[in-house]
């Protein structure tokens, strides 16, 4: 049984192509411990660890070409459900449902405006232990170029609902599931060779330090720390160009 119910991200996982440089930089960046698996099937998986709980992993990349990134991962009590429905919509599977050991199954789709995600069934391993603290998973937030479109295929498959509030010159929509917020999205905007993405939030005590320390251990400050109605948050890259966020929650 998880820790999150069905519909919720329950997870983020970071595809890395140097899991050692990956450690080293989130355990100076959040504080985070690394526990490594030594399951030759799971090639180093590593689960990152705050306060002694699990609040996100890194992998090695799949393929050559693969572009680091940070995955968010949608809780559901059947993969393969989700996957039917996924393809019924639009989306597409990129890597079908699977078992991961007894860890759990998983599967990658992406959505119909191209933006990547994934979901996880737990079973031994419930994914996310903590959340919304110093340097644990705060939210996610999708950005596309098709706000209609995903809002169709986000409803259809998971029974999100979206309320759109005001935001600045254009719409912030907010999805919930039976009440409760879930996730976010925004337009895209940027060059058009900019992909869609479900971007991370990582919560931390100063967002004007954590930007910075970024920048000292070898990462790159993308959108400086600026204001919004939930706090204070910034735009990182890591070493190897992987894009997240942090905020400090108002």
């Amino acid at each position: 049984m998880g820790t999150v119910a069905p519909g919720r991200p329950n997870w983020v996982d970071l595809g890395s192509p140097d899991l050692d440089a990956s450690r080293e930089f989130y355990a100076e960046l959040f504080g985070w411990t690394a526990d490594v698996s030594d399951d030759p099937q799971f090639g180093g998986y590593t689960t990152f660890k705050k306060n002694g709980k699990a609040v996100a992993g890194a992998g090695g990349l799949s393929s050559e070409g693969q572009v680091p990134t940070w995955s968010t991962y949608i809780a559901t009590d059947s993969a393969d459900a989700t996957a039917a429905k996924v393809e019924e919509n639009g989306g597409t599977i990129v890597a079908p449902p699977m078992d991961v050991g007894e860890e759990g199954r998983m599967a990658v789709f992406t959505d119909p405006g191209g933006a990547s995600f994934s979901v996880w069934q737990p079973g031994a391993n419930p994914g996310a232990q903590l959340f919304n603290a110093p340097g644990s998973l705060s939210w996610n937030e999708l950005a596309t170029r098709d706000p209609a479109g995903a809002k169709r295929f986000y409803g259809a498959v998971f029974g999100w609902e979206a309320k759109d509030t005001p935001n600045g010159d254009t719409k912030y929509t907010l999805w919930r599931l039976r009440g409760r917020p879930v996730a976010g999205m925004v337009q895209a905007t940027g060059p058009a060779e900019l992909p869609p993405l479900w971007m991370v939030y990582f919560a931390v005590e100063d967002c004007d330090a954590t930007a910075q320390r970024a920048a000292e251990l070898g990462g790159q400050i993308a959108v400086r720390p600026t204001k919004n109605p939930q706090g204070r948050f910034a735009v990182l890259n890591d070493p190897h160009g992987a894009v997240f966020s942090i905020i400090k929650p108002a």
